[in-house]
């Protein structure tokens, strides 16, 4: 009986080691009618050639025995959500090569609506890290590259997500091609603005910027060192409350 009872609790001990993780990453890409189809193909070969370098590489496994959990998904209108990399715990090369593959493979839907439903991506993208309860820290990353215009509005929504112990960072995209001098700077100065007052929240949260799509990927891979940066811990960090911005 007793052996039975201490081989019980070894493997409930086993699974939740299992479970543990550094780190639940959600990464959420602005699909909406702003942005064309080379903007889109930028978009997700960035995202995976900022996955491919090896300073992101070395941050991710850097800790295989409590590894990141990464998860993508685009967004646009209110329901034009799509997972595009589901929950994926990173424990090696191969893993990150999969999440690569997919991301470079993955072709444009023809049917999302052109609206910006920031506010309904802000909600599934927590709704995706509820998921992860076991992870030490849990980030939703959301690239946009224009304010919210359809659904509920970011800062009210930033209000109910403040209390559920996340992070969201905000990864914001300028004009690729202003029509005359430092517009491009303007507009990226104004924007950033938007995302910080009205969505990003919780420890440490910061706006990456990118003077365009082009500049793209150099920003994900500076935004993911940053949010992965100060993850290589001992053992979970203490959470005593949820800084809200």
């Amino acid at each position: 009986m007793i052996r039975a009872a201490l081989l019980a609790l070894m493997v409930a001990a086993t699974g939740a080691a299992a479970d543990v993780c550094r780190q639940a990453l959600a990464l959420g890409l602005d699909v909406s009618g702003s942005v064309d189809a080379r903007e889109y193909r930028l978009q997700m070969d960035g995202l995976a050639d900022a996955l491919d370098s090896v300073a992101v590489r070395t941050a991710l496994l850097e800790r295989p025995d409590t590894p990141v959990e990464l998860l993508v998904f685009e967004w646009s209108g209110p329901a034009d959500q799509m997972t595009l990399v589901p929950w994926t715990r990173v424990v090696d090369g191969a893993a990150v090569d999969g999440i690569i593959a997919t991301l470079r493979g993955v072709e444009r839907r023809g049917d999302a609506t052109p609206g910006t439903a920031l506010g309904v991506a802000m909600t599934l993208g927590v709704q995706h890290l509820s998921q992860r309860a076991a992870c030490w820290r849990r980030v939703l990353d959301i690239s946009g590259d224009g304010k919210s215009n359809l659904g509920p509005r970011p800062r009210d929504v930033k209000t109910q997500l403040a209390a559920r112990g996340v992070t969201i960072n905000a990864l914001v995209i300028g004009a690729d091609d202003p029509a005359a001098g430092d517009a491009r700077q303007g507009d990226i100065a104004e924007l950033s603005a938007y995302f910080t007052a009205e969505v990003i929240v919780g420890p440490d949260a910061f706006v990456e910027t990118a003077l365009g799509f082009e500049d793209y990927a150099r920003a994900m891979e500076t935004k993911l060192l940053r949010e992965l940066g100060g993850m290589v811990l001992s053992g979970p960090p203490l959470r005593d409350s949820v800084i809200a911005r």
